[in-house]
């Protein structure tokens, strides 16, 4: 491949293009902030106060071309939006997608009533993988959960998202550069169970990748995959301490860790000490796979 044909997928989803997400509500907090600086690596993102003043956005947005493809609900605390809130913002942005990101504080939400109708509720630990894998769906034209019900997802709408995505893998090319070009990587797991173990490898085995090592307790040192997925059930000081020295120790390696309850703070001592990510458990298929989507970026190239 030569150089003005590569392409590094941290630009994602597509070379030169850059998506408008609409966030409503604030980012302030360490959760909320690192989720919405996420997206915003991802997208170009609108803010708006509330979901009044996204309203008022949408005019002028929509005689500029730049209707967002999804919004995004930032749920600081339980019952901080209501229907009527969702229907102000569906009035404005007809048929757009919407999901609502929730802190830790919002897991008090099931003492609390209901989650909104018809608004898929995200982590916000989950949410830049998610929000990866909708917008790559999106560029390649391909079904994804993105604005579905509940009750008519499905895992084989995102396996053949998957497929199709893997088959424009091999059709890109310096005359469709707005293919987004997505070779399998080799990946070690590694686990504290036999079970989450073999879990974690049926699911990255159906997102494409190839499972190049397995290990149970903590990972080796040596890792020579390009990826890591390490299930801690309970982030704790030592796993930080290990994942430090892992991280110096394979500088390149794409670390994902999953952890049973993210907190703002044990997630972003992880981040500092060499994790790429951090998703919850149990984990879904299109977090994960979207979480991965930058690890291919060294086998693109």
């Amino acid at each position: 491949m030569t150089p003005n044909t590569t392409r590094r997928i941290d630009s994602f989803p597509a070379p030169g293009i850059r998506r408008r997400v609409l966030w409503v509500g604030s980012a302030a907090g360490l959760e909320l902030g690192m989720a919405r600086a996420a997206v915003g690596a991802l997208a170009d993102v609108t803010d708006a106060e509330s979901p009044q003043a996204a309203k008022q956005l949408a005019g002028n947005a929509d005689a500029a071309g730049t209707t967002p493809v999804f919004a995004i609900l930032a749920s600081d605390r339980p019952g901080r939006f209501a229907v009527a809130d969702v229907l102000e913002l569906s009035r404005g942005w007809p048929l757009m997608p919407i999901v609502s990101v929730a802190t830790s504080l919002v897991d008090g939400r099931r003492r609390s009533g209901p989650q909104l109708p018809g608004v898929e509720e995200v982590p916000w630990h989950d949410l830049p993988g998610r929000c990866g894998w909708w917008l790559a769906a999106f560029e390649s034209g391909l079904p994804s959960s993105l604005g579905l019900p509940a009750a008519t997802r499905r895992e084989e709408r995102l396996l053949d998202s998957m497929t199709g995505l893997r088959r424009h893998s091999g059709m890109a090319s310096s005359g469709s550069p707005s293919m987004v070009h997505l070779p399998p990587v080799g990946v070690s797991v590694a686990a504290s169970h036999s079970d989450d173990l073999e879990g974690l490898c049926d699911l990255l085995s159906l997102s494409g990748h190839t499972v190049v090592h397995r290990q149970i307790g903590r990972p080796s040192l040596d890792e020579s995959a390009a990826a890591l997925v390490w299930d801690v059930r309970d982030l704790v000081a030592r796993d930080i301490e290990w994942l430090r020295l892992l991280a110096a120790n394979q500088p390149r390696l794409f670390i994902v860790i999953l952890d049973s309850f993210p907190r703002g703070d044990t997630t972003l001592a992880a981040v500092r000490a060499g994790a790429a990510a951090i998703l919850g458990r149990p984990v879904s298929l299109e977090a994960l796979a979207g979480t991965l989507l930058p690890a291919r970026a060294p086998a693109a190239g």
